[in-house]
This record gives C-alpha cells, sequence and structure tokens, in this order.
C-alpha cells in the first residue's frame, strides 16, 4: 500500500471501502494499519465513500443520527436525498 506517487501506480485496495474500511470486531469500521503508511490514504478512503458501498454506509450514519427539532429532521431529510441521489446516478 506504500506506492510511489511518482508512477501514479495505486494499489490495488484504492477506493474499495470493505479493503480500506472495514468492519472491526465490535461492528464499528476501522482504517487498516497498513494505511496509516499509504501516500493515497486521504484520496482512497474519499473514493471509497464515494462509491456505492460508501455512500450506503453514509445514508446508514444519518438514520443513526438522532434529528433534533424540526430542523434537525428537515437536514436529515436533506442530506439522505442527496445520498439517494448519488446512489441512483451510480446504478444506472
Amino acid at each position: 500500500m506504500t506506492e510511489s506517487r511518482e508512477g501514479s501506480h495505486k494499489p490495488p485496495c484504492f477506493g474499495i471501502l470493505d479493503k480500506v474500511f472495514p468492519m472491526g470486531k465490535h461492528g464499528l469500521r476501522e482504517v487498516v494499519p497498513a494505511c496509516y503508511e499509504c501516500q493515497y490514504k486521504k484520496e482512497c478512503l474519499q473514493k471509497a465513500l464515494e462509491t456505492r458501498d460508501g455512500l450506503e454506509f453514509r445514508s446508514e450514519i444519518i438514520d443513526r443520527s438522532p434529528a433534533e427539532g424540526v430542523v434537525g429532521w428537515l437536514k436529515k431529510w436533506s442530506e439522505r436525498k442527496i445520498i439517494n441521489s448519488k446512489i441512483n446516478k451510480k446504478s444506472s
């Protein structure tokens, strides 16, 4: 996972949510320790969160968070709508 940026050869795990941000022992997602040394870690995690699996993961987080009043509910609804729109674009 520590490829050189000069050749811009990204590692084979690049942007794959279950490889770079897998579910841990306690049911929470964790960054793989080998990723800490990778030059692409930030770009890779961002790419992973933009995949269909990543968008579904983000949607689950929104669903779990509490909505505080009407404004909180509208914010959650808006975020969920944006994510669902992105998921639908990935499907087509």
